[in-house]
């Protein structure tokens, strides 16, 4: 193979890591070089510094160690089988881009991954070497995040924790059984019991309330993982199940939802046209209800036409028009958890009026200070000088609350 220059290899292994779209900095520990102690900062915005219009993340230096892999997945660009342009970074040169890219503030941090070469120890040994070499030889106290190699030494993810903020090791498909047939070298419960071995790991550094001495910090921003949307058949209401277990089973920070996006030469085994965009929207919506919300995965799914999220209105609507009988409610006597599931109020807004409400009764007016959007929430809600009389329970209110067809955008 040619020898390619560093600049050639940045832009094949940038290219090569942008479908990896768990690559938030968040929640991670607080670090800094105030005084002149190390290089680096978590501070603002992490790796992320520029958001696609779907609200993607899109990090400044997210990057392979190598596209070349001896793992032959179906839907991965970089499989064995792929015809695609091959780079390998050194430990070294990770290292230097960085630490340039970084003192020219370009990035606040790294996001490394790569195919697996050699074996999945080799592969994970690399990693870590970069993650090492940046704490300890340059003191780097930026943000680090390493993907995982599951197949890899217990030893390593363990080393993996002690240098990076987060860890991620990606689930793929939301079907097993669609993952040992699409990615046959893969075992997905290999890939659990690395994603439990990360959980103990964060759970085993929170220091006790009576520890006079902090145990070692371990991946302080927690565990995420990915999954494909639209490559193995599975309907949404899947996903969610998959995620919610994924959530309550390894105390995951964020489960990534990615469509799935056809790939030179792909398989016969994979659908041949992207699912709308808008689609993985919606998850990333109905995520964000079980997160934040109280919503279950199963409430989500309820009254969808075959376990598909409806595109023109978003989940926590779509719920308010299958359960009209529980509204409007009253903003001045409800409980929280029934103000977080009126349609066009956020957490924020909610917390908000439970404060103000002690103190006076709330008007519609007063709502609208406290929201962004009130038309949205006048059909759910009575307030002091408001009802929506019969306009809850309209036959045209889904029409005059959706947002119209969905149209498809550009992943990349």
């Amino acid at each position: 193979m040619a020898r390619l220059d560093l600049r050639k290899k940045l832009s094949i292994l940038a290219d090569a890591a942008k479908y990896d779209a768990s690559c938030s900095s968040s929640g991670t520990s607080k670090r800094d070089s105030v005084g002149g102690r190390g290089i680096g900062s978590t501070e603002g915005m992490g790796i992320c510094h520029a958001y696609t219009p779907d609200g993607r993340c899109v990090s400044l230096l997210k990057i392979l160690l190598t596209n070349f892999c001896i793992y032959d997945c179906a839907y991965c660009i970089n499989r064995a089988s792929s015809n695609v342009e091959r780079a390998r970074f050194s430990v070294d040169e990770v290292v230097d881009l960085t630490l340039n890219f970084y003192r020219r503030n370009y990035i606040e941090g790294l996001f490394l991954s790569s195919g697996v070469i050699r074996n999945s120890d080799y592969t994970m040994e690399q990693l870590v070497l970069a993650a090492k070499t940046l704490r300890e030889v340059h003191d780097f106290r930026g943000y680090i995040h390493l993907k995982l190699i599951p197949e890899a030494d217990a030893k390593l993810v363990e080393m993996a924790g002690l240098y990076a903020d987060r860890l991620s090791a990606n689930i793929e498909l939301p079907r097993d059984e669609a993952l040992a047939r699409l990615a046959p070298q893969k075992d997905v419960a290999v890939i659990k019991k690395a994603m439990g071995q990360v959980r103990l790991g964060v759970e085993a550094a929170k220091p006790g309330k009576r520890d006079k001495i902090k145990p070692p910090r371990f991946a302080p921003g927690g565990q995420s993982t990915q999954l494909i949307v639209g490559a193995d058949g599975a309907p949404d209401t899947e996903i969610l199940d998959r995620s919610a277990s994924l959530y309550g089973g390894y105390g995951l920070r964020r489960v990534y939802y990615s469509a799935f996006s056809p790939i030179p030469d792909a398989s016969s085994v994979l659908p041949l046209s992207k699912p709308p965009l808008m689609r993985e929207h919606r998850l990333y919506q109905a995520d964000w209800l079980m997160r934040f919300y109280g919503f279950s995965a199963p409430e989500i799914g309820e009254g969808t036409a075959g376990g598909m999220l409806d595109l023109a209105v978003d989940p926590k609507l779509a719920w308010a028009l299958n359960r009209r009988e529980q509204f409007p409610v009253d903003v001045n006597r409800a409980p929280r958890e029934m103000l977080l599931r009126v349609p066009g109020l956020g957490v924020k807004a909610v917390d908000r009026i439970v404060s103000v409400r002690r103190y006076r009764t709330l008007r519609l007016e007063d709502v609208g200070r406290l929201t962004r959007s009130v038309d949205k929430v006048r059909p759910w809600i009575t307030a002091l000088d408001w009802t929506p009389g019969g306009l809850t329970d309209a036959a045209d209110l889904r029409a005059r609350v959706a947002t119209g067809a969905p149209q498809q955008l550009s992943l990349f």
